[in-house]
């Protein structure tokens, strides 16, 4: 082998010179190159890097996460954007910052549906006679948005930069600790106007009352916990204490569970009821052993007298509460257990036992009924509608004229008609199947027309050119009356803490019948529905 070795570069001068070329060739770039990538980032994508196991960063090219089922959206997007660069200098960027790779199906379903209304409401945007065009990037803070100080570090740059002019950040569909710090920063600290579409967390929210505004340049579309739970009390009616029991979750910095229990907590006329049944979970999506501590919690509310089990938890415990309870025998006791919006894609955790479990699969019918505050509901406007014209003809004694019909229910159902039917001719390509009895797909959608309004609204007074950050926050407060946004999921009509006043919420249910989620009514948290034209009227609170 020696032998060979020498023989083949080494045995004359001319050999000798060959081989010294050849390894200096090879030696001297990796000397020069290895150095540099030693410690480097491992990139994913433009934009993106690999960090903790997660891709993380911020991509507008169609680029998916390595998540499957958002590549068709993913791609779309990354389409759409190609085509506003080459059809317009000027933009406005907005930024959908949110968890892209999660880990179970439901929440990747869910996710889809997110990506889906923000799609969609960029597609539409740019196609009116409106100016700027928008692009739509995605921005992934990873599990928990563990690590959104990186994503909000990139989200700055762009928004200094004249290439990106990134006017907004949506997204933001959990209400923890670390969305909490992402939202505070942006907002105080870099002054980019946010939209939060999902987060209900009373504490993510500025207060109606006058005050210094604790996040400037925040807007939100859905109602806080304390406002959900204020239309659903309205809703049901005058319950009495001893009807109702909270089950809790105890875990720390989930803002949405201490939220939703706190709204829940408010005081009920007639004697005391049972006390809180707390729990503690290891996490949003692990169920850990909270199965042992249901059983034992639904024995204690068999004693008791309530009947409304109020739960402020996450949909994957609630899912097992509910089954849980159903399964304590309690002398033919029925129970309706009640939620906030962060159960709304709960019948995606739900397998086909568990719908029989719910339905009463012994012969005893069901025990249990689970309803919740959805944000929004395809079949609202049409069932709502139906039951403001017969409440109309029992008291006039004839049927109204359809120039009658209220504005806020007439205008989302043409809304939701259009979108419907955008969807349905695939008119915008093909970006996987939507679903919208989710409600993520159009409140979402609804949140990036909300802040394609605020940006056309600036742009409009700013003789044509890129509006700046602060004239797109300021235009919050003016998305009312005449301008108010026509979603979906309602009229918004923001306050001028940035609150959308009075947003209705569908009352929903699951239906172990037809196994899907059934639209019950709307719940006003003001008790009545928005006034005419959606005028927001002062002292709002």
């Amino acid at each position: 082998m020696l032998n060979w070795l020498y023989n083949t570069f080494w045995a004359t001068l001319i050999r000798k010179v060959c081989t010294v070329l050849v390894v200096l060739a090879v030696v001297v770039p990796l000397a020069l190159i290895l150095p540099g990538r030693i410690g480097a980032p491992e990139y994913c994508a433009e934009g993106v890097e690999r960090s903790a196991g997660e891709c993380v960063g911020v991509s507008g090219s169609g680029y998916d996460f390595g998540t499957r089922e958002i590549r068709e959206v993913a791609s779309a997007i990354g389409e759409e954007n190609k085509r506003v660069f080459e059809q317009e200098q000027d933009l406005v960027t907005i930024a959908m910052m949110l968890p892209l790779q999660p880990k179970s199906a439901a929440e990747r379903k869910q996710l889809r549906s997110e990506l889906q209304g923000a799609y969609l409401a960029q597609w539409r945007a740019n196609r009116t006679e409106n100016k700027p065009l928008l692009r739509l990037v995605l921005a992934n803070p990873g599990a928990d948005y563990a690590q959104q100080k990186k994503v909000v570090d990139r989200l700055a740059a762009m928004a200094d930069s004249r290439r990106d002019n990134l006017r907004a950040v949506t997204g933001f569909n959990l209400s923890l600790g670390n969305t909490r710090t992402a939202i505070d920063r942006l907002t105080n600290e870099l002054h980019i106007p946010v939209l939060a579409s999902r987060v209900s967390a009373d504490d993510i929210a500025n207060a109606d009352n006058g005050s210094r505004l604790k996040y400037p340049g925040l807007a939100r579309i859905i109602p806080t916990n304390r406002k959900q739970a204020a239309a659903l009390a309205n809703f049901h009616g005058g319950l009495r204490d001893a009807e109702t029991v909270l089950v809790k979750d105890m875990r720390p910095n989930d803002i949405y569970d201490e939220s939703l229990a706190k709204a829940f907590s408010k005081p009920e006329p007639g004697p005391p009821g049972p006390q809180d049944q707390p729990y503690t979970s290891p996490g949003i999506n692990d169920p850990g052993d909270t199965g042992n501590d249901f059983t034992t919690i639904g024995q204690n509310i068999c004693e008791s007298d309530a009947k409304v089990v109020y739960f402020a938890g996450r949909p994957v415990h609630l899912r097992l509460f509910a089954l849980k309870l159903a399964q304590v025998p309690c002398h033919g006791k029925k129970y309706t257990v009640v939620s906030g919006s962060g159960a709304a894609t709960l019948d995606r955790y739900m397998s086909v036992a568990d719908w029989e479990k719910l339905r009463g699969g012994d012969g005893g019918g069901a025990t249990v009924t689970v309803q919740y505050a959805a944000p929004g509901h395809p079949d609202a406007w049409n069932a709502s509608l139906r039951q403001w014209e017969k409440e109309q003809r029992a008291r006039t004694g004839r049927a109204p004229a359809a120039g009658d019909r209220p504005a806020y229910l007439t205008e989302p159902q043409k809304e939701l008609r259009e979108l419907n039917g955008l969807i349905r001719r695939q008119d915008a390509g093909d970006i996987g199947d939507v679903d919208l009895e989710d409600s993520r797909t159009m409140l979402v959608h609804d949140g990036v027309r909300t802040i394609a309004a605020a940006v056309f609204l600036a742009n409009s007074q700013a003789a044509g050119t890129v509006p700046t950050r602060a004239r797109v926050a300021a235009q919050w407060p003016r998305l009312e009356a005449r301008y108010r946004v026509v979603g979906t999921s309602g009229w918004i009509c923001l306050t001028n803490a940035g609150n959308a006043y009075d947003k209705p919420v569908a009352v929903v249910q699951l239906d172990p019948a037809t196994r899907r989620v059934a639209f019950v009514g709307l719940g006003w948290p003001e008790k009545k529905p928005q006034p005419a034209d959606c005028v927001v009227p002062s002292g709002t609170g």
